[in-house]
């Protein structure tokens, strides 16, 4: 599996999850994700994938600015409805790396380790989305603004031509890398941005 080189400079992610060290699955529990990790759950890359993983990285950091984010120890909620637009997109990417889950998540095992019911949608928020600790209740407001981080001005013509089925294989090519340009753009050239990626503690 051959992916585009920057993946692996854009910042992991170290988490620690409880159920994992339970079940003996991760020493000590302590799991580490990466930009390709969920680019293999969503089976693609794009702006949506990548500020999804980079904002939630954000947000965790953020929540435990002393020690490894616990996965399964934050609910997540959204200002949108889950089937608004990309917001299924961002839901299971934040899953994949907080451990909030839908009503479908793992129901816990006598009382503990419970992920389900920690996504919550339609929620009155400032910004996009709000993580939550559970234990201590600390909370930060997130969102991702992509607008000053423009498509390259080729790429219009290019995704008509791909998707009317005209394109060349030069021309799917070159659509392909100036797509994934702008991922690029995103996570390395503005990952640390704070007008691109909005991390701010919550007053509720």
């Amino acid at each position: 599996m051959q992916f585009p080189d920057f993946y692996r400079a854009v910042p992991r992610l170290k988490v620690r999850d409880a159920l994992a060290a339970f079940l003996g699955a991760a020493e000590d529990g302590v799991i580490e994700y990466g930009y390709e990790d969920a680019v293999k759950l969503a089976g693609h890359s794009c702006p949506t994938v990548g500020s999804a993983y980079l904002l939630t990285r954000h947000a965790l950091t953020a929540l435990y600015p002393d020690g490894l984010p616990e996965r399964g120890g934050v609910r997540v909620e959204f200002r949108n409805r889950l089937e608004d637009g990309v917001t299924g997109v961002i839901a299971s990417v934040v899953t994949l790396l907080s451990g909030a889950a839908q009503d479908g998540g793992f129901k816990g095992l006598a009382g503990r380790h419970v992920r389900r019911g920690l996504q919550q949608f339609a929620v009155d928020l400032p910004l996009a989305l709000r993580f939550t600790r559970l234990d201590t209740g600390a909370a930060v407001d997130a969102e991702a603004d992509l607008s000053t981080v423009p498509a390259d001005p080729a790429m219009p013509s290019l995704m008509a031509r791909c998707l009317m089925g005209e394109a060349d294989a030069d021309e799917q090519r070159q659509f392909g890398l100036l797509w994934q340009d702008r991922v690029r753009r995103i996570l390395l050239d503005h990952g640390n941005d704070p007008e691109v990626f909005r991390i701010r503690p919550s007053s509720a």
